[in-house]
């Protein structure tokens, strides 16, 4: 049984590239645009077993999303990997405390993400 993975980003270019990384490596994608759109999917019924977010999104961006997320019954334990441009440990810091689960710096290559997938995620 393949895992889904919810990748949340505003940018489309970056999603599309994701998604064809991941869907080459065998998982199933559902996209979001920005964190709104993220805890919507997440609230009807996509049940993502880890979540890629983008930290810097119009409307919610990815703390608020990755505190909201938590907060939701059944995702107190999916991995949540925040991708972003960021790279200052203080982000990192709010972001770990906020329930990220690792922090990866964009661009990120394909293998290298799913070598992190496969670490965060068991079974993967």
């Amino acid at each position: 049984m393949s895992k889904t993975i919810l990748v949340v980003d505003d940018s489309a270019t970056m999603v599309m590239s994701l998604k064809a990384s991941l869907e080459m490596a065998g998982f199933k994608v559902e996209t979001a645009g920005d964190g709104v759109q993220a805890l919507a999917k997440l609230k009807s019924g996509v049940k993502p077993d880890l979540i890629i977010t983008d930290i810097n999104m119009p409307n919610m961006g990815g703390m608020d999303f990755i505190r909201n997320a938590r907060a939701l019954p059944g995702l107190r334990f999916t991995p949540i990997l925040a991708l972003t441009t960021e790279s200052q440990q203080t982000k990192r810091d709010e972001a770990k405390k906020l329930g990220a689960t690792g922090w990866l710096v964009k661009p990120v290559g394909g293998t290298d993400l799913v070598k992190v997938i496969k670490q965060v995620l068991p079974g993967a």
